[in-house]
């Protein structure tokens, strides 16, 4: 709305009231909407009332979601591998974060009044869960620092056996698989119900301190090949050199050999081991009840389960064939008649 006032009034002596103007619809919404922004722009300035600072905090939030979610993977699109993109990633986020919580420390800064009862909650907080807290945060920094593994290493820790797919400060998870059984019967170590390296659906979650009080075995960082063995008894009145031929010649068909010796190269570069024999072999030992064959070959990591069902189908098939039964201690009694 406009006023203008009227002419001098002669008699009177003064101007005659303000006339107030009729305003376009046009004006009078940009008249509100400066009016609006005006109104924010005060309220976002007025940090003395609750709220100015609340909606000093909203805008602050907002913003903070904003740039994690638009500008913080924008780092990590530089990163060379799809890991270290992962890492920046998370670190960019923990930053805004930090820089957050930062900025709204200072714009609710009157109530630091009371920063000596808030310090004693703390520091009592603090003191009770101070072994596992902190012992989680150092098992992260050794984590990152020490490469001792990453995401998509297979690894066993804290009696999880599985695939990284995520890191935190605190916790580890691990997406689970089973362990193949023993001599004396399926590995109780996690995942009982599945005899064999694969997954089983759960998803464990495993403090990082743990890599402090617990051996952390890494399968995949620097070499991701398995040594796989299978195991065969035959009496001993049987062919067992044919037999041993047998498997000898499975164990060449499933070995990657190769692949694992340029493996073993790219190992011997970061860690001053020595060059292990990686060719396929037979061992031998012999028990008062049968022969035991072993065959000792290389497999990729995640294929071991299947390549070696594949060659025990197709060793068991030739030993039958060959008129080679397998041993057993199982007595069987036929009755005549």
């Amino acid at each position: 709305m406009r006023v203008e006032w009227g002419d001098m009034d002669p008699a009177a002596g003064h101007r005659q009231r303000a006339v107030p103007l009729a305003m376009t619809p046009a004006a009078a919404l940009a008249q509100a909407e400066r009016d609006a922004f005006d109104a924010l722009l005060r309220l976002l300035l007025d940090n003395e009332s609750v709220t100015g600072r609340l909606v000093t905090t909203a805008v602050v939030l907002v913003l903070a979601v904003a740039v994690a979610v638009l500008l913080a993977p924008l780092p990590a699109r530089r990163a060379a591998d799809p890991y270290t993109r992962y890492h920046v990633r998370k670190l960019t986020r923990a930053i805004v974060a930090l820089v957050t919580a930062v900025v709204l420390a200072v714009l609710w800064r009157p109530f630091a009044g009371q920063i000596g009862v808030v310090l004693g909650f703390a520091a009592a907080g603090i003191a009770f869960a101070m072994q596992e807290v902190i012992g989680a945060l150092a098992g992260w920094v050794n984590i990152v620092s020490g490469r001792v593994f990453g995401v998509g290493d297979r690894i066993k820790m804290g009696g999880a056996h599985g695939d990284v797919i995520d890191i935190t400060p605190l916790r580890t998870k691990i997406l689970e698989i089973g362990a193949p059984s023993t001599a004396e019967g399926p590995a109780q170590d996690g995942g009982g119900w599945v005899r064999g390296r694969q997954y089983t659906g759960r998803i464990v979650a495993v403090s990082n301190k743990a890599t402090f009080t617990e051996p952390v075995f890494n399968y995949s960082a620097a070499f991701e090949y398995l040594w796989e063995e299978l195991s065969l008894p035959v009496p001993h009145d049987a062919d067992w050199a044919r037999a041993e031929q047998i498997m000898l010649d499975e164990a060449r068909r499933v070995s990657r050999s190769e692949g694992a010796q340029a493996a073993m190269r790219q190992m011997t570069r970061r860690y001053p081991v020595p060059i292990t024999e990686v060719q396929p072999r037979v061992f031998l030992r012999a028990t008062d009840n049968w022969i035991e064959l072993t065959a000792r070959f290389v497999v990729p990591l995640r294929t071991a389960r299947s390549v070696k069902d594949q060659m025990t189908r197709r060793v068991l098939a030739q030993l039958e064939e060959a008129g080679i039964p397998v041993a057993s201690q199982t007595l069987v009694v036929r009755p005549e008649g």
